[in-house]
């Protein structure tokens, strides 16, 4: 076996040195991305433009075919180096949506969601408020209310009303007012109740654990004078984040069940899971890819907050009214199990297939290059 290996060594070492290539010219195209980030920041460019990205990816895949590289290994490569860019490019500064500076209180500034978006207000140069729950905090709010340009409301759910009421008694009506939680119908009718400025309902379609907000989707709901906090949703699209305009109860309608829903299954997932002692780490040994990303995604909602996930199952009456209407169906179908009624399944399974129509194979590719992509990184 050694005189294999000695065979091998002169070509290894070949590797390594076009592997120390490949690192050096990674150094340098991240020092040139520097001194991108700082002509973005001067002229104020947004951090992320997608037909300029569409473009690069284009001109990149048609180099590596002329080579004789896998296109899509390509692609794989170049969206890597890009993500890290946008990345690198989060962690420096923001160019600013405004020529002056602005002053912006975030309400629920200490959590999650709200010190992700306190920091990288701080990054564009405009001054940010932390406002939580001790009284100093509200005493400082109301001490500079006149100067409040913009206040985002990043609380839970069950508290979020509470809070549109108080600061209807704080805020002067220059003041543009947002809402930030996942739940926009409510909020939005509140704000429109207890606070006499601009209203602008908006939710943040990802987590706080979000290395940056490039590429990330916020939905805006529009309310009262809301084109007085446009240079706000103009600095979330030099954040780079993707926008999308929906009427505040049609969102609260999808939310029911891409969240409410989903939360649940999560929960009766892993609530069978205990009842019967099938330990995850028993059972990812055994898992194909699929599975071991269903048992992922479930297992990350257990690594945070109950209260934060309660408040987002049972934040509305529709929402858990589809629920009670989910375990009904999930009654009906299980009829199938006990009546060991396989044509019914069948039958069943293929109605499903039809209502999909052509995104059942869009969602085949998408998952496949996912579960491919997650089983090379974590498979052991």
């Amino acid at each position: 076996m050694p005189h294999q290996h000695e065979a091998l060594a002169k070509h290894r070492q070949e590797i390594d040195v076009i592997d120390n290539q490949i690192l050096e010219l990674l150094a340098r195209r991240y020092r040139v991305v520097k001194e991108v980030v700082d002509i973005k920041i001067k002229k104020g460019l947004p951090i992320y433009v997608p037909k300029r990205e569409q473009e690069m990816v284009g001109v990149f895949r048609e180099k590596a075919k002329k080579l004789g590289l896998d296109e899509q290994f390509a692609e794989d490569l170049l969206r890597m180096l890009m993500n890290v860019s946008r990345k690198n490019q989060s962690e420096t500064g923001f160019p600013r949506s405004t020529e002056d500076v602005k002053t912006i209180a975030v309400i629920g500034g200490a959590g999650g969601m709200g010190n992700l978006y306190a920091s990288n207000i701080r990054k564009t140069g405009n001054t940010v408020l932390i406002v939580d729950k001790n009284e100093a905090d509200w005493q400082e709010l109301a001490a500079q209310a006149e100067n409040i340009d913009l206040c985002i409301i990043t609380v839970p759910i069950h508290a979020t009303i509470d809070i549109i009421k108080k600061l209807g008694t704080i805020l002067t009506d220059k003041t543009i007012l947002v809402d930030f939680t996942s739940h926009k119908a409510d909020p939005v009718n509140a704000m429109h109740i207890y606070h006499k400025g601009p209203v602008i309902g908006m939710h943040p379609m990802h987590g706080p654990d979000s290395d940056n907000l490039s590429k990330q989707l916020m939905v805006v709901c529009k309310g009262r004078r809301w084109e007085e906090g446009q240079w706000f949703i103009e600095q979330c699209e030099l954040w780079g984040m993707r926008m999308l305009y929906a009427d505040a109860n049609k969102h609260d309608h999808i939310m029911n069940l891409v969240q409410g829903l989903r939360h649940y299954v999560a929960l009766l997932h892993g609530s069978f899971m205990k009842e019967y002692d099938l330990k995850p780490e028993e059972i990812v040994e055994y898992s194909s890819p699929i599975y071991r990303a269903e048992l992922m995604m479930t297992g990350r909602i257990f690594a945070q907050s109950a209260e934060l996930y309660a408040d987002i199952v049972f934040s509305n009456d529709e929402r858990r009214a589809l629920l009670i209407n989910f375990f009904e169906h999930h009654r009906q179908l299980a009829d199938h199990i006990r009546n060991n009624d396989k044509k019914a399944f069948v039958n069943e399974f293929n109605q499903v297939s039809n209502y999909f129509g052509d995104f059942a194979p869009q969602a085949q590719e998408e998952s496949s290059y996912l579960i491919s992509h997650l089983f090379d990184r974590f498979a052991i």
